[in-house]
């Protein structure tokens, strides 16, 4: 279809009254959904710069600055209400994959709903050009009473397919949801993997021309989302618009070149996926606490951080380094704890601990804090391609955490001509370089 537009959002905005009777059956159904969402929110947390290392200290600053003043914007809201989304304008072309990223309550389930036809926008309008498949939730689009069988052919029809069309597809949909056995089970008899294993596998292969997936898929085990992120890989690849909502960062980053970003119901950005990170990661920091004041730590508070910053090969103060440079961490503490250990991490969205220092496994002697502290830890040739990398802090004992802030600061690593080549490392080929040497031998020895 070329570059034709598959949805098309103009003023979109949707409100609720607060304070209205409501379904305990789907507030229930919502809350046990939002538990993968939560985890996987928190382990986003922990880790958010990767995706950063390819842009520019200057860009860095410009999405910073996108999130900053949608933080201060507050649109007028009659008394008793609230905006779920305010002001979305979106095109998206025919075959395009965008992922929809952002923090919990920001709005993206709402804009799939609206999508979907679920629920009715407040203002504004989306055109959809296409037939529509949508997952949102388990058991999208299913009647309890019906079988497996039935609501294939059920949900085919609301679809406008043809019987025939149906037939063609339904032993491929039998095998990839896995459910042989349970076929002619009604539904409503099936547990959550199972139905949305179906769900999926009717919504992808029933050869919709735009494919909106929520954060459901969370709830299937490991095997079986990496089986759906194939199958929206090849239907993507057959020319199809997807829509993709996710906070696993590797599957949005996989899938989607492209990626829009929601924060408290407003689109803060949308453009590449690597820059969306950046963005979703900075609607994840609360610059404006102090560490001694930050209440979302964990641990037993025997021991506490309460202040931290860098210091270059001088003892300088900084926020930003070199490749390859060598400098040290300061975490003030505050409290008592014999034979504690204290760890740096460093992170990113994407990996866990990319680079750490632990007392436990490169100090000389047992580290004792009483009172006031500062601990120091120097990092020699920091080997972290530029970008910039989430710092946080653990202290306590083996088995007991006393004190762990996510989050407590950002080291931007600039780009420098570590091998003396004249050339910067690309951080496209990895996360991190080290020095070797290199020989032309003729001939083959061995």
């Amino acid at each position: 279809m070329g570059n034709e537009i598959a949805i098309r959002i103009e003023g979109l905005g949707k409100r609720y009254r607060l304070g209205q009777t409501v379904d305990l059956k789907r507030t229930f159904r919502e809350t046990l959904m939002d538990l993968p969402r939560f985890f996987g929110h928190k382990a986003a947390r922990a880790l958010k710069g990767a995706a950063r290392r390819t842009l520019s200290a200057a860009r860095v600053q410009e999405l910073r600055a996108a999130v900053r003043d949608h933080r201060t914007a507050d649109p007028e809201t009659p008394p008793g209400t609230f905006w779920a989304l305010r002001d979305i304008n979106l095109e998206v072309e025919h075959g395009e994959v965008v992922g929809i990223i952002g923090r919990n309550g920001a709005g993206k389930s709402t804009l799939l709903k609206i999508l979907s036809r679920v629920t009715d926008p407040t203002t504004g309008h989306a055109e959809i050009r296409g037939r529509v498949a949508s997952l949102l939730e388990v058991g999208t689009g299913f009647n309890p009473e019906l079988t497996g069988r039935e609501n294939i052919y059920l949900n085919g029809s609301i679809m406008g397919m043809k019987k025939a069309e149906i037939d063609r597809k339904f032993d491929e949909i039998v095998a990839f949801a896995e459910v042989e056995k349970f076929l002619d089970t009604p539904v409503k008899r099936y547990s959550s993997g199972m139905s949305v294993r179906l769900a999926f596998a009717v919504a992808a292969h029933l050869e919709p021309e735009i494919l909106i997936v929520d954060e459901v898929l969370a709830v299937g085990d490991v095997a079986f989302q990496r089986k759906c992120l194939g199958k929206m890989d090849s239907v993507a690849g057959s020319g199809r618009t997807i829509l993709f909502v996710s906070h696993n960062m590797a599957a949005v980053e996989s899938l989607c070149p492209r990626s829009i970003v929601l924060q408290s119901g407003q689109m803060v950005f949308d453009g590449p996926t690597h820059e969306a990170f950046v963005c979703y990661s900075n609607t994840l920091e609360n610059p404006s606490v102090p560490l001694k004041d930050r209440n979302d730590r964990i641990g037993s508070g025997e021991v506490r951080a309460v202040g931290l910053r860098f210091l270059n090969e001088s003892g300088q103060p900084v926020q930003s380094i070199g490749m390859g440079d060598s400098f040290a961490v300061e975490v003030k503490t505050v409290g008592d704890l014999k034979n504690a250990i204290v760890g740096i991490l460093f992170g990113n969205i994407m990996k866990k601990q990319m680079v750490r220092g632990y007392t436990w496994e490169q100090a000389d002697a047992p580290v004792h804090l009483r009172g006031e502290n500062t601990v120091r830890c120097r990092f020699e040739q920091f080997p972290m391609m530029h970008g910039s990398y989430d710092v946080h802090v653990w202290i306590g004992r083996p088995r007991d955490v006393a004190d762990y802030v996510e989050n407590v600061g950002v080291l931007t690593v600039e780009p420098r001509d570590v091998f003396g080549t004249g050339r910067t490392p690309d951080p496209a080929g990895g996360i991190a370089f080290c020095r070797a040497r290199w020989e032309i031998l003729e001939g083959h020895d061995g």
